[in-house]
């Protein structure tokens, strides 16, 4: 398919913030290097890219991944030997009924995927399987927004500042089970800058986020938070965010190298189930 009839199915900005759609085509079936370099454009330049109206199976969504780079593993979310590295993202139980309890609640606190990794991702891609009626919506902190907005002598201030990110205090600090001993060995924390520059962009953008509990690498401990917690509200104020509501089927893809994202638990987790599919492709070290 030519590229300006490709280009056409492309809509209008979904927000300020961030995001857009494409509509009218079907991922299931073999991708083109045409379609796929759209697709990675629309990302660099609106953060957020939603593809309406998909049915794909685990493969399918494999193999769609792997045209943007590696899928990385994930930790401590095998439950499908076939293929772990496309996992669940859920509200359900061990037994698979909704429940508003969850072992792991890190996904409702404002982070970048795996910045508790040296090599941190590059990005996400989230399938709706099943939905509620309503709400379980996620959002997106523009980070280049963000830095953009802060007054200079901040970003005189944090200029150089690297933040430690603790795949251990991000379970803490968002009330989620205890890292064990093997998942502390497999994820030690890691320092990463502040202020990152985009590797494709050269954007400048905030990363930090509750991965980044550990606090800033030369500061004292309470003052680091106390400067990380402050950036970390700058940078989610409603101008920076855009908020999805999740329509069926919908795959969902974002830069984490320029973004925040959440999900709110705004509806009745235990009674109504919500499952997506989630791949993540590996990135760069930031600097």
């Amino acid at each position: 398919m030519a590229e300006a009839a490709l280009a056409a199915r492309l809509g209008s900005p979904l927000s300020p913030a961030g995001g857009i759609e494409f509509t009218d085509i079907d991922l299931s079936r073999p991708v083109s290097a045409e379609l796929a370099a759209l697709i990675r454009r629309a990302l660099l330049e609106h953060r957020v890219v939603v593809v309406r109206d998909q049915a794909l199976a685990k493969q399918q969504q494999y193999d769609f991944t792997l045209h943007f780079g590696e899928i990385e593993d994930h930790v401590a979310r095998h439950s499908d030997a076939n293929y772990a590295i496309v996992h669940s993202v859920t509200n359900l139980d061990a037994a698979g009924n909704p429940t508003a309890t969850l072992e792991q609640r890190g996904n409702y606190f404002w982070h970048s995927d795996k910045s508790y990794h040296a090599v941190p991702s590059l990005m996400t891609m989230l399938h709706a399987v099943e939905l509620p009626p309503a709400g379980g919506d996620t959002q997106f902190a523009n980070m280049v927004l963000a830095y953009r907005a802060l007054p200079s002598a901040m970003k005189d201030r944090v200029a150089g500042l690297r933040a430690i990110h603790s795949w251990e205090a991000s379970r803490l600090a968002s009330g989620s089970r205890p890292a064990s001993d093997a998942e502390k060995r497999e994820r030690p924390p890691v320092t990463h800058p502040i202020v990152r520059t985009h590797p494709e962009t050269g954007e400048k953008a905030l990363y930090m986020g509750t991965h980044a509990a550990g606090g800033i690498k030369g500061m004292p401990e309470a003052a680091g938070k106390a400067l990380l917690a402050e950036l970390l509200e700058h940078a989610t104020q409603p101008q920076f965010i855009y908020t999805h509501h999740w329509r069926p089927g919908d795959l969902v893809i974002w830069d984490n190298r320029a973004l925040l994202h959440r999900a709110l638990a705004n509806y009745e987790m235990g009674r109504h189930r919500r499952v997506l599919h989630r791949t993540v492709v590996r990135g760069t070290v930031p600097y």
